[in-house]
């Protein structure tokens, strides 16, 4: 536990260090302006000191001129403050505003860098999370961290050599109360800790909850099951509430704490302070001297307090951040990985197994599978064969247990990522189009395509006409996912993506399977354009769209069982044939 405690301390802000690299001129002024209202603080208890020492042992040493030479010098000390404090303020927060944005990019960059299978048991919600509200107290964490340590470090030891020089023992008598204090605030400091891990991990479980009902809003209403999504947040919202009260009670707890130290620091300046007055071992000024210092040193302790709270969601919010920083994508390049260039699309399976992390059972075992360049392959079978597995391991998405895929002859492992998904188009059954136009959505396929190519791609995907017909044309808003067009309209959008992308190998998995009849004949012309000429893998289950298939290979637990033509399966007589027939008579 306590090597854990470290990590997440020590280790985790050595983590954060190299961010303040790009700004260590700023941070290395920040931290001088920070000098210098310390400063402004300390001279203050050191100039009434004077005036009260003059006008105590020598009335007629407190002159006018004293007293206008200590008030210039204070006024000179207050406006060299007013200017370290704006830099603080202003600059100081714009750099954390700024290390706050290059971990946003590192962390969304990452994000892209994280293979399928990570997706497939993450939140999004969490995600969401962490990429915006952690990194919000970052800002604050970056700019103040330093600058309110350095600035207590400096008074402590400044005020400690200044009042040392008045009277050692009362010094040491004062700062003794510091350390049972400073052990009782660690104490609640740790407690602070996990309850804001706590209350951060919770805040990803209600935004993952919230996206998830918003998300399926049209279920939900369908089903008129709103009582229920409002009965499951009620659920996430209390346990958020009874966290933080939790949270809040160790803050009293820390606050209350602070202020009784307080208390006891003054009591003992005050009281042991007037004894060595007594006895003559200070005088008024030194003792007028030690209640100021006493008081800006507490000061500078409270704001250390104040600030306990955002450091420790600072910290958490780090902490967050580097445990998605430290998950390793599982698919990556290989260091010798090389450019293929455009390729022919001859696609090669040797001795394929496949399992899921969390399954114990293999999807593929041992398939070997030879496809010619340009041939047309269909994958048919009962659900839980293997079928968008097989298709999903062409591309990487997931990678094999065993075994090896070529494609043209080259291994895809020794493929740069990049350059094997260049190859490779991708039409599923469940479209996702981005927020924006549906410009924008076709020309993702190609960067800085022109209109005419994105044009033509819509031409050749049968989706012009319909485009045209549209008040905004080409410019028109999509919705979030889509949600103003038809089915059929986002498959032909998504089909002209891939038509502009214009891959050597092609994807289709089920892209008719949820489309109505009319839909699917125009979205099926479309696909029969945009896979001629292409290493085509087309998965379905409405098998009268595969009847002029190369070759279809029915899939199912045990492998390929069946392979051949349309007609030659039917022949046979086999499970295609049951399928076909089961098919037909719907």
């Amino acid at each position: 536990m306590k090597q854990e405690k470290k990590k997440s301390s020590l280790g985790l802000i050595k983590r954060f260090l190299p961010y303040y690299k790009k700004y260590k001129w700023i941070m290395l002024l920040d931290l001088f302006c920070a000098a210098l209202t310390t400063v402004c603080e300390l001279v203050l208890p050191l100039i009434v000191r004077e005036i009260t020492d003059a006008a105590t042992s020598e009335p007629m040493a407190l002159t006018v001129e004293l007293i206008l030479r200590c008030g210039v010098l204070y006024l000179i000390l207050r406006l060299i403050d007013t200017a370290a404090n704006y830099y603080m303020a202003s600059v100081g927060h714009i750099m954390g505003a700024r290390i706050e944005t290059d971990m946003r990019r590192d962390f969304f960059c990452h994000l892209q860098k994280l293979s399928f299978s990570y997706y497939d048991n993450a939140k999004v919600g969490t995600l969401m999370s962490r990429i915006t509200s952690d990194l919000f107290d970052v800002t604050e964490f970056s700019h103040h961290c330093p600058e309110e340590f350095f600035i207590a470090g400096i008074k402590i030891v400044c005020s400690f050599v200044i009042l040392c020089t008045m009277s050692i023992p009362l010094t040491l008598i004062v700062f003794s109360v510091i350390p049972p204090m400073l052990i009782v605030l660690t104490i609640f400091n740790r407690k602070m800790r996990a309850g804001f891990r706590d209350s951060r991990k919770q805040v990803g479980e209600l935004n993952s909850q919230v996206e998830d009902s918003l998300l399926g809003i049209r279920v939900v209403k369908s089903f008129a099951n709103e009582s229920v999504e409002e009965e499951k947040f009620d659920e996430g919202n209390r346990k958020f509430l009874s966290i933080k009260k939790r949270v809040y009670h160790v803050m009293g707890g820390f606050q209350s704490s602070t202020r009784l130290f307080d208390g006891l620091m003054y009591i003992v300046v005050v009281v042991a302070g007037a004894l060595f007055m007594m006895k003559g071992a200070i005088g008024a000024a030194d003792y007028m001297a030690y209640l100021m210092f006493v008081t800006t040193l507490l000061t500078s302790i409270r704001r250390i307090v104040e600030f306990a709270e955002q450091f420790q969601r600072g910290l958490t919010g780090i902490e967050r951040f580097c445990e998605v920083m430290d998950t390793e994508p599982e698919i990556m390049d290989d260091k010798a990985a090389t450019d293929v260039g455009r390729v022919d699309g001859a696609i090669e399976f040797r001795n394929v197994s496949f399992r899921y992390e969390t399954e114990k059972k293999e999807v593929l075992s041992r398939l070997n599978l030879t496809v010619r360049a340009g041939e047309s392959i269909a994958l048919v079978g009962p659900s839980g064969g293997g079928k968008t597995t097989l298709c999903s391991l062409i591309p990487r998405f997931y990678e094999t247990t065993d075994g090896s895929i070529l494609l043209d002859g080259k291994d895809i492992r020794t493929l740069t990522l990049h350059s094997l998904r260049e190859n490779i188009g991708v039409v599923a059954q469940d479209v996702y189009l981005f927020s924006g136009s549906i410009r924008e959505n076709i020309a993702y396929g190609k960067k800085n395509a022109t209109d005419a190519e994105i044009e033509e791609a819509a031409r050749l995907a049968g989706a012009h006409d319909f485009i045209s017909s549209l008040p905004d044309g080409y410019h028109t808003y999509v919705g979030e996912r889509g949600v103003k067009l038809s089915g059929g309209q986002k498959q032909r959008i998504s089909i002209a993506r891939v038509f502009l992308k214009n891959p050597p190998v092609l994807i289709l998995d089920e892209a008719t399977s949820a489309l109505d009849n009319e839909s699917e004949k125009l979205v099926q012309e479309s696909l029969e354009k945009l896979a001629k000429g292409r290493t085509t893998f087309t998965i379905a289950h409405r098998l009268t769209t595969i009847r002029n298939a190369d070759r279809i290979l029915v899939l199912t637990e045990h492998g390929i069982e069946e392979m051949g033509t349309h007609d030659e399966l039917l022949a046979k007589g086999g499970l295609y044939a049951d399928l076909y027939r089961m098919y037909s008579t719907l």
